[in-house]
């Protein structure tokens, strides 16, 4: 399993103290916050989009690719890029300018966007919602796979054996960013495409339907569902002991879930709340490593994902809190899960002199 952190880089104030950080504050802290977690082993780091006060993230891929200087092994994803309301044309350069700079890193998980802002800031409609996801995730993929596209579609003007630059020596990844739409799962099947599957509520086996129409989409349109990937991408948090860990997450995370939910109509966060989600079967992975080490291994169980992302700062937790959390993260749990994972994984044994198919033990 690959193991990894993602943020939105929220810079909202503090629960505490009512103060909001200076953002380039916020941006330095980040910059620390990826380079730890390349130091201590996790796999991926994602920067999301969003296009809000309450968040310093309008344009991934500059953070990306300043966090490409810093780092050595981690891959770079966006988390999400609102394909939506962006041109393909663009983002592929953006990407690919990405992808030589961290010498192979670059990845791009592409969604609709959890928040509406983007299209009136830059001049699409609501009202083409879906539409115009479904055609700039097939040029941006037209785009990626050859040197020359030609390509019409109703929401930007026709390409006609145009050339787009740089290239680079590898497809760059093109993860399907999917919440509680089905047919998200579909398409990402459909397209033979990895799914990244975002979770902030509820109890995440229940999303096991749409793991099982990922594959069945998969398998309809040709595709090895055994060659694509599923991601989980859940809140989560780890601290020394279990009682820490709420107990440090619960203030900022209640008041950015509020904030949220005072837009959308739902209930404020109470503690209660909160500590609904923390047992072994709800949506939060916070906890002791031991804790979280145990989730992660019974969400494996039920829904098979080669990918575990965990959003540490929901609201804007304290960088010092974000940098032990990270510490932990990849120094205790990521080891134990993969060690765990090696371990329960049918072995192959190695075919013989003639050149046997190999068969499982």
């Amino acid at each position: 399993m690959e193991i990894g952190v993602y943020t939105f880089v929220e810079n909202t104030p503090d629960p505490a103290t009512g103060k909001v950080l200076d953002p380039a504050q916020r941006l330095r802290d980040l910059m620390e916050e990826v380079e730890l977690a390349d130091q201590v082993g996790l796999d991926v780091f994602g920067i999301g989009e969003h296009h809000r006060p309450d968040f310093l993230a309008p344009a991934p891929p500059m953070l990306l690719a300043a966090a490409a200087e810093r780092t050595k092994s981690i891959r770079l994803s966006t988390a999400v890029t609102v394909l939506s309301s962006d041109d393909p044309v663009r983002v592929y350069e953006q990407f690919a300018t990405l992808d030589l700079l961290s010498r192979g890193r670059a990845e791009i998980m592409a969604g609709r966007g959890s928040f509406i802002e983007s299209f009136p800031l830059f001049g699409y409609d609501l009202n083409d919602y879906d539409e115009l996801f479904a055609e700039k995730l097939e040029l941006l993929l037209a785009i990626r796979d050859n040197d020359r596209i030609t390509f019409e579609g109703k929401h930007r003007a026709p390409l006609d054996n145009q050339g787009v630059y740089p290239r680079t020596p590898r497809k760059i990844p093109v993860w399907v960013a999917v919440g509680g739409n089905p047919p998200s799962a579909i398409r990402a099947g459909s397209l033979g495409l990895p799914m990244a599957l975002a979770i902030i509520g509820g109890m995440p086996e229940r999303f096991a339907p749409f793991v099982e129409l990922f594959h069945k989409a998969a398998a309809h349109y040709g595709h090895d569902p055994q060659t694509l990937p599923v991601g989980l991408n859940t809140h989560g948090y780890v601290a020394d002991t279990s009682q820490r860990a709420a107990d440090e997450f619960f203030p900022s995370y209640a008041a950015q879930m509020t904030h949220i939910g005072r837009e959308r109509g739902w209930p404020p966060t109470t503690r209660e709340h909160f500590d609904a989600g923390l047992p072994l079967r709800a949506h939060l992975m916070i906890g002791s490593p031991e804790q979280v080490i145990e989730k992660i291994l019974f969400q494996h169980e039920q829904l098979g994902h080669a990918r575990y992302l965990m959003q540490m700062s929901v609201g804007t937790m304290p960088h010092k809190a974000i940098m032990r959390s990270i510490e932990l993260f990849g120094t205790r749990v990521a080891p134990a899960v993969r060690s765990k994972l090696k371990e329960t994984q049918p072995r192959r044994a190695e075919p013989d002199t003639a050149g046997a198919t190999p068969s499982r033990t």
